[in-house]
């Protein structure tokens, strides 16, 4: 009885571990992820950020998506790929406040 139970107990863990592992992934770099999509969303929504960067700030949100997931393929990040997505996370962030404080606005280019 003992011995079924420690044997149901381990085949849940091998079941059970890659998941926990999926889903603790990358949590810090998932949430600046997040927040920078909303800085984007905001900025659309207060005219800060015309329509055509916003589809250029996505596509660069998109393109450091793809470099997580293909960090994230072997099922861990390497330290040179995280310092690399952090790099590419921080020139995007650079980007979004540009735009948003740059003399465009949605308004001003749809009078155009």
């Amino acid at each position: 009885m003992k011995s079924m139970k420690m044997l149901t107990a381990a085949i849940i863990a091998a079941f059970a571990l890659p998941v926990f592992a999926q889903v603790a992934s990358t949590p810090r770099i998932d949430e600046r992820q997040a927040e920078q999509a909303r800085r984007i969303e905001e900025g659309v929504r207060s005219g800060q950020i015309t329509p055509k960067e916003a589809r250029h700030l996505r596509r660069q949100q998109a393109r450091i998506q793809r470099m997580e997931n293909q960090a994230m393929a072997d099922g861990r990040m390497s330290r040179r790929e995280r310092i690399r997505i952090e790099h590419a996370q921080n020139k995007e962030s650079l980007r979004i406040a540009k735009q948003s404080h740059n003399l465009h606005t949605a308004s001003s280019s749809a009078a155009r």
